[in-house]
């Protein structure tokens, strides 16, 4: 049954790619949760005054420009109030665009961190999602339910800046032994009504466009989406910064964020005040 229904899937998306050209703009509005314990205790008002200052670090606002073929993924960069302009880290090391590329199957993520860009190219292989019969309303389309478990990459900037993070390391454990893989569980929601192979962030390789997207503590939802019928978008593949492997550009984020974490802890944490 399952694989009857994705062969259905498929197929609508065939013969409607083949009638028309889709190309247009989607917006999702992306939300993420902070594990506040490991700031060390807090009072209530104490909590929603660091979340407050971290808004516009948790929740973002990001626009996808696509065609048939093609997309580019970027966030919508907003003058702050006052105050209001979360921790000096979030800001500095964060992504310029993402573009991804379903006939040439290629994916570059152009990206800053430690004051460097980088153009992190990797091949597009074939998620391993697993299709769901479950269905909801998103706007007016009608969305289906796909799940996804892998390996989480993710930098987990909380734990680096966390108290608990001070804590002394046993000693009977040995450099040799490699920490367990941490994985990720993802679900998605896309709509067949259009029909692009793609979605926000990296996420792709569904016959339709992704909607939501529910990974970990973030959540990230479509609250537009514009079909564009005779204006030609242009979606750019980007060019400027280091080329890198995505295998080489996680061997120098973990090395850069493994010196800025020592550097924290050997400070007592003392530097937390400023980075707030």
């Amino acid at each position: 049954m399952k694989s009857l229904f994705v062969f259905f899937l498929t197929f609508v998306t065939s013969i409607t790619f083949a009638q028309k050209s889709f190309q247009g703009k989607a917006t999702y509005m992306s939300k993420t949760t902070m594990d506040m314990s490991m700031f060390g205790k807090m009072t209530e008002q104490q909590k929603k005054q660091r979340m407050q200052r971290m808004k516009s670090f948790l929740e973002k606002t990001y626009t996808l420009t696509f065609n048939k073929t093609a997309s580019s993924f970027k966030e919508e960069v907003k003058l702050e109030a006052p105050g209001a302009s979360g921790p000096s880290w979030g800001r500095s090391n964060g992504q310029g665009s993402i573009y991804k590329n379903t006939k040439d199957l290629v994916m570059i993520e152009d990206v800053e961190q430690f004051s460097k860009r980088f153009l992190v190219t990797e091949n597009m292989e074939q998620a391993q999602w697993e299709m769901g019969m479950e269905t909801k309303k998103i706007g007016q389309y009608t969305c289906y339910k796909a799940t996804l478990v892998k390996e989480d990459t993710n930098i987990d900037w909380g734990s680096i800046f966390s108290r608990r993070g001070n804590a002394k390391k046993d000693s009977t454990k040995t450099k040799d032994v490699k920490p367990a893989k941490k994985m990720l569980s993802i679900t998605a929601w896309y709509t067949p009504q259009i029909p692009v192979s793609t979605g926000p962030d990296k996420y792709y390789g569904l016959p339709g466009l992704i909607l939501e997207i529910n990974a970990g503590r973030m959540t990230m939802l479509c609250t537009e989406v514009a079909i564009s019928s005779k204006e030609v978008l242009e979606i750019e593949e980007p060019s400027k910064g280091k080329e890198v492997s995505r295998d080489e550009y996680n061997k120098i984020v973990k090395v850069k964020t493994e010196e800025l974490k020592a550097r924290f802890q050997n400070r007592g944490g003392r530097g937390g005040r400023r980075l707030n």
